[in-house]
């Protein structure tokens, strides 16, 4: 502890709790952790400013002669643009190669994710553990049909249900075969619209696995390998293809299919879910594998009768990032907070084990946990920690829910070791989350005729305006939350429904965005009569980042469902990133660009330096994919950005003038039918 305040005192600035969040939980601990001398991501962000040449993507170290650094000239660029490295690389060369690595980056880690999943299906599938089984019946049947898999036989010339032991062996081996498949491209592709999959056949960026076309990336930004910047984005669309319609949807899918898929259910956010009379134990992270073990482990009554036998009344488990997302969505458990609130949580004093996995991990934890009592416990082999108080207990899935309960059975035997020094804010929120393709669906109208028709009709009629996608980490460049609530609150005031995934999501659930009562308060006149008939709230809570795949086949069923165009670009939809920053960000954006929706970034944007390569993302590709890249840092005017957008594509729809609301009867409806 000695040691932590002697370096936290050298820190020259520290953040002015106020204008670093917006959220009140945070403006508290970031106060006690000033007082008790311990650094935090909010202080080294004052510390610690940005490269200027960094921001601009025009800074290469793709060799030993370099860092080569490209600054964008004062007053910009007048005439020919000569900059150039040392071997010859321009501006736009070096921005569109480290946007590439960028992609790359997100896409390994999503897909990797999926990866991991896949194997654990095969197991579940072999029989290999007992710990995993399949969940959603209905999901297997209906993920192996769209990947092409038949799961009916015919016995004696009659058609049967296949065994789904068969089934699911085969869709195992199916999904982890598009990591490293050696022809063909991948499956899921056909799941988007038949106009979208010829437009990337006849640009030539279907990806042909996974694995490939991002080690193409490595390949082709080595120094002195692809130096067009044109070429260099026809790959960049490949590999991100190869992540949000693969890695990305694999994982969803199967973690819906052995976990079960996500139903409307009611929790709370924020850090004042934690309990001074429990165990508490926050997992943090991405991949669900081990965090539904821990689940699993700490509701058992060994557990919690163990935790009683030390002197609580229970264990509080919460979530941090997306691991907290995937836990809420399929079993209600409370996130604690979004990515800048990590080191928070263990500042409370109540945090008896933090079990983190995978991406967006600080490894100043490690360093905040040895001035508390907290356990900090990795659990990935590619996951480990320097510093010497950081536990390893490795995850194995043949033998998970042992591991499970290991880290829990730890947790509580630390909950006698607890200071008496104990913060938990009081500030949460209620929230409905548990969102996905098939609940939505189900929401609209129920059992007997529920159909994304009712979204189409209503946004046809005016009463919702349009569809937005808003997702994404927290950046500690910018005022936590402040983006992600300011924009969404002006799009739903426009009359606009917002999906959302990752951390955009906890912070919508903080401000009381993911409850039905939001609507009345926060909504334009015609969404909020749409989420008083359906009963949902205006915005919808679909997930985790790899969820972001759900955005996708939920936008593909809005064209199946008809009137609203053809493709994805078609639609009045628009994605947002408000304060991103990490690699993932830019392989999702560019895989909702390859699919053809606009897609705005708030925070910063790696490219400002290239100027051409810039133009490239921001109209070329509007010809090329009917969907495009845009950046604008100002919450106000990057949701009325999107807003025109939608508008703009209502427009071309022939659906921007007010109708006219008629009573149909029976007769009315068969003509329509007819038709």
């Amino acid at each position: 502890m000695a040691e932590e305040k002697e370096k936290a005192a050298k820190v020259s600035k520290v953040a002015d709790p106020v204008k670093a969040t917006i959220d009140m939980a945070t403006q508290e601990m970031i106060v006690r952790s000033q007082k008790m001398g311990i650094e935090t991501i909010f202080d080294r962000a004052e510390s610690m400013k940005p490269c200027n040449i960094g921001l601009q993507g025009t800074c290469c170290k793709n060799c030993a002669m370099g860092p080569c650094r490209l600054p964008l000239p004062k007053g910009g660029i007048e005439g020919e643009d000569t900059r150039k490295g040392l071997c010859g690389a321009t501006a736009n060369t070096i921005a569109a190669r480290n946007f590439l690595r960028m992609i790359a980056a997100g896409a390994a880690a999503h897909s990797d994710h999926g990866r991991t999943v896949a194997e654990v299906f095969l197991a579940a599938a072999r029989k290999e553990t007992d710990d995993y089984k399949i969940k959603d019946t209905v999901k297997l049947v209906a993920v192996a049909e769209a990947m092409g898999i038949a799961t009916k036989v015919e016995v004696d010339g009659e058609t049967k249900d296949r065994d789904l032991d068969e089934v699911a062996l085969e869709l195992a081996e199916l999904a982890l075969g598009e990591w490293g498949k050696m022809e063909g491209t991948l499956i899921n592709l056909k799941r988007a619209p038949q106009p979208t999959y010829e437009r990337w056949e006849k640009l030539g960026v279907l990806p042909r696995n996974i694995d490939r076309e991002i080690v193409d990336i490595m390949h082709r930004t080595h120094m002195g390998v692809d130096q067009d910047y044109r070429n260099l984005m026809l790959q960049g669309a490949r590999a991100s293809l190869a992540d949000g319609w693969g890695g990305s949807m694999i994982a969803t899918d199967l973690q819906d299919i052995m976990f079960g898929s996500p139903t409307p259910l009611q929790s709370e956010a924020n850090l004042g879910i934690m309990k001074e009379d429990h165990v508490n134990i926050i997992v943090h992270g991405h991949e669900p594998v081990l965090s539904e073990m821990i689940v699993a482990a700490s509701q058992s009554k060994e557990m919690l009768d163990y935790a009683k036998e030390k002197g609580a009344k229970g264990i509080q488990l919460g979530g941090i990032c997306c691991t907290a997302n995937e836990i809420l969505q399929r079993h209600g458990v409370p996130p604690a907070g979004t990515f800048l609130q990590q080191e928070l949580a263990i500042i409370t004093g109540a945090c008896e084990a933090m079990v983190v996995d995978v991406q967006c991990v600080f490894q100043n934890l490690a360093n905040v946990a040895k001035c508390f009592h907290t356990k900090l416990i990795t659990t990935h082999p590619m996951a480990k920690m320097e510093q010497d108080n950081v536990i390893h207990i490795q995850f194995d899935e043949h033998h998970a829910m042992e591991d499970a309960k290991r880290i829990v059975k730890m947790a509580i035997d630390n909950f006698t070791n607890r200071g008496a020094d104990v913060m938990i804010p009081r500030h949460k929120a209620t929230q409905i989350a548990g969102f996905g393709v098939e609940s939505i669906q189900y929401q609209l109208g129920g059992t007997f005729r529920g159909d994304y028709y009712t979204l189409n009709d209503n946004i046809i009629n005016g009463r919702i305006r349009g569809i937005a996608g808003v997702v994404g980490c927290n950046n500690a460049r910018t005022r936590h939350n402040e983006a992600h609530i300011t924009i969404v609150k002006e799009l739903i005031k426009n009359d606009v429904i917002v999906l959302t995934t990752g951390c955009n999501g906890i912070a919508c659930a903080m401000e009381g965005l993911l409850t039905p009562e939001a609507a009345s308060v926060y909504c334009g006149p015609g969404l909020a009569e749409v989420c008083e008939t359906v009963g949902i709230p205006p915005v919808l809570h679909l997930g985790s980042c790899v969820d972001n795949s759900r955005i996708l086949l939920a936008a593909t069923e809005v064209v199946k469902a008809g009137g609203l165009g053809t493709e994805l670009k078609d639609l009045p939809a628009a994605g947002s990133a408000p304060e991103w920053m990490s690699e993932k960000a830019i392989s999702i954006g560019q895989y909702f660009v390859s699919s053809g929706v606009y897609t705005i970034f708030g925070a910063t944007f790696p490219t400002t330096g290239a100027p051409v390569f810039e133009k490239h993302l921001f109209e070329d590709m509007l010809k090329m994919y009917g969907g495009r890249w845009d950046y604008e840092a100002d919450p106000i005017l990057h949701a009325r950005k999107m807003i025109a957008h939608i508008d703009a594509k209502r427009k071309e729809l022939g659906i921007d003038k007010a109708r006219e609301r008629v009573l149909m009867d029976m007769a009315d409806r068969q003509k329509l039918d007819a038709v």
